[in-house]
């Protein structure tokens, strides 16, 4: 087979029907081509592969593209294409993803698809039956390049994805090529997220200070300790967990009205994979049948954005008695709905049965204040803007009616919708549904044939559940709930939201109305649309930020990379290694990034002259640089490119050095 036609997934009837002429002279081949092929340049546009810094990779010379950005073809699976390989050109692996345009990365060499050269080519007219009846009969296109004709047939068009296109469609008309930047640099913030910013927040390199905080707290509370002296009663390990911290007082550990148990509650680690959990500890519980682990296994089976995963239960004595604990999701930072929107009093009570109140004597007065009368004066303290704003309370329901609707699906039932049990994750208005399956396992009864019988009834308790918790949340009280107070609260629903609101919150009240939790999503209607926008804008502004630690964290590998190589002490027992050659150049462009002072002879610190250097320096730009040594007696002038040769070779060389003592050792 001609070598021309080598790897383009050409028959031969197509390559023996090319029409070759002589070669122009002093013209370089590649793989066949002549160099001023438009084929010929897009191959030699694909074959430039160096590796990246990989820590034990091998030493091959050169870096990638970018000397702080891994390979594209490394990490697209592939290896550095060379021509003399039947895969050298590796199109599958750069065929374009997104078939949106025809406009592909510089780094990720565009597919024949979406090729310049593509528009450039001439349908090629057929031959009669007679001429062609040893030929193939799929049509052909062609490219006459110095007097040579270069003929593709339409499974040129797919060799991208290795197969053939039964019918080709024609190519679509010439569109202009276009230049993309040979290098990486920070593009402005997207115009649709620069409007959704405060005027107070200008742009900058860094994560918006509002959001650093918030991950810095989460990450803070990750690594929290405790110290064991304080806490003498916490086990130093349970099963496969250590580094308990508790959540919640350790003083005064009363019954749950929910659980019918004493509970504490710990952040852990794991042993084997260092992630963080939450212990939900029973006490004084002993597990009498293990059948109760298919129970388990559905919940942990369970997975939901509204829904705190459980993880594994497992019995233990590491607390001194008979415990058992349920292992879930961490979530650092998170608070109760409780602790959000209802009074300090409510906090100490785990339920709706123990945040009811007595009726209690009104100090001076000696007049019983009975619940109705408590809930009047909260009522009327919570009147006008006190109260909950109604897009708030849509938005907890459209993600509490998604987590029913997952957890009812796998025939289970939540059991668990109690402000105390539901957990705001973000500060703001994202929740999960948190203890699921407990009271599954502490209620179970294995003399019933089939566990999950009773289903039905207790998912219609948890719509009912629902209805109670969001006529709390309106009220704004935790005694709207009582049943002397009902009435009067879905009367102040009725004047402070809308119809929809109170019709919801009626329904769910009353059982028989609503019959499962998909009755539900037609109540909401077009509010999902509002929460849906609410999301869709929040994930543009946290995909913005992601551009920039994009290019925080490529330009911190370029920095890693340089202060390896500068002043190093010594390399293969060469101790004057980064004071000569390469090495002197790159130290004193070190010196040039973050050592300039002023003219009196102050520290020059200019964020921007070190990001628009380092930026030149990974592009390779062929701007110039003045560099003078320490002592002031010599100037070098040498660009940005020569400066990335420079720290090519020498990172290398490192390189290689690393590599052959990993193979003196091994």
């Amino acid at each position: 087979m001609d070598p021309m036609f080598l790897n383009l997934g050409i028959p031969q009837q197509a390559a023996n029907a090319a029409v070759a002429s002589s070669t122009p002279p002093g013209t370089g081949q590649v793989n066949g081509l002549p160099q001023e092929s438009k084929l010929a340049t897009y191959i030699s546009s694909t074959v430039g592969n160096i590796p990246d810094f990989v820590p034990g990779a091998s030493g091959n010379s050169g870096l990638a593209h970018s000397s702080s950005t891994p390979s594209f073809h490394t990490l697209s699976g592939i290896g550095s294409p060379s021509l003399g390989t039947s895969s050298s050109l590796g199109f599958t692996a750069m065929t374009r993803s997104s078939p949106a345009g025809p406009v592909a990365s510089p780094q990720r060499p565009a597919s024949p698809q979406g090729s310049p050269t593509r528009g450039r080519r001439s349908p090629q007219v057929t031959a009669s039956s007679e001429e062609t009846s040893n030929a193939s009969s799929v049509p052909t296109y062609h490219e006459n390049v110095g007097g040579t004709t270069y003929f593709f047939t339409a499974q040129d068009q797919n060799f991208a994805g290795g197969a053939a296109a039964p019918s080709p469609a024609p190519f679509p008309a010439p569109q202009p090529a276009l230049v993309f930047p040979p290098f990486h640099v920070l593009p402005p913030t997207p115009a649709h997220v620069h409007h959704l910013r405060s005027s107070n927040n200008p742009p900058h390199f860094f994560m918006g200070d509002d959001l650093r905080h918030e991950i810095l707290e989460r990450h803070a509370l990750s690594m929290a300790h405790i110290d064991p002296e304080q806490f003498p009663d916490i086990p130093q390990e349970v099963d496969m967990y250590h580094e308990l911290v508790p959540l919640e007082p350790q003083h005064g550990l009363n019954k749950s009205s929910i659980f019918g148990y004493a509970t504490s509650v710990y952040k852990a680690t794991n042993v084997k994979t260092g992630l963080h959990y939450c212990l939900f500890r029973i006490h004084s519980y002993r597990l009498n049948n293990v059948k109760v682990t298919q129970l388990v296994d559905l919940w942990k089976k369970l997975q939901h954005s509204s829904v705190v995963q459980l993880r594994e239960v497992f019995t233990t004595k590491a607390f001194n008695d008979n415990s058992i604990v349920f292992v879930y999701d961490y979530h650092a930072g998170a608070e109760t709905l409780a602790a959000r929107h209802f009074s300090a009093a409510a906090l100490s009570a785990n339920g709706w049965e123990g945040l009811a109140n007595p009726p209690t004597v009104s100090a001076g007065s000696g007049a019983i204040d009975t619940p109705q009368r408590n809930l009047h004066k909260n009522l009327q303290h919570n009147s006008g803007t006190t109260l909950i704003p109604e897009t708030i309370l849509w938005t907890y329901i459209i993600q509490l009616t998604g987590a029913l609707r997952a957890i009812h699906t796998q025939g289970l039932a939540c059991r668990t919708l109690d402000p105390s049990k539901i957990i705001l994750t973000d500060g703001k208005t994202r929740i999960r549904v948190n203890c699921c399956g407990i009271i599954d396992v502490l209620n179970f009864d294995p003399n019933v044939a089939n566990p999950l019988a009773n289903m039905p009834q207790y998912q219609q308790e948890d719509l009912v559940s629902l209805g109670r918790l969001m006529l709390a949340l309106a009220c704004n009280s935790i005694l709207a709930v009582q049943r002397d107070n009902i009435q009067s609260a879905l009367e102040l629903v009725n004047r402070s939201y809308s119809r929809d609101l109170s019709m919801l919150v009626v329904c769910l009240l009353t059982a028989q109305r609503i019959k499962s939790i998909n009755d539900v999503m037609p109540m909401i209607g077009a509010r999902f649309y509002n929460a849906l926008e609410t999301i869709t804008q929040k994930a543009d502004v946290y995909e913005a930020e992601i551009y920039r630690e994009v290019h925080n964290g490529r330009l911190f590998r370029l920095i890693t990379k340089l202060n390896t190589i500068a002043d190093r002490p010594e390399l293969n027992m060469d101790t004057s290694w980064s004071e000569t050659g390469d090495r002197y150049l790159l130290k004193l462009f070190r010196d040039y990034v973050f050592h300039q002072v002023t003219d009196d002879g102050r520290p020059w610190l200019d964020l921007g002259h070190v990001v628009s250097v380092l930026n030149k320096l990974d592009a390779g730009s062929p701007d110039k640089i003045c560099l003078m040594s320490h002592d002031e007696q010599n100037i070098l002038v040498t660009s940005y490119s020569e400066l990335k040769r420079c720290f090519e070779r020498s990172f290398n060389e490192l390189l290689q050095a690393a590599s052959s003592h990993k193979t003196s050792l091994s």
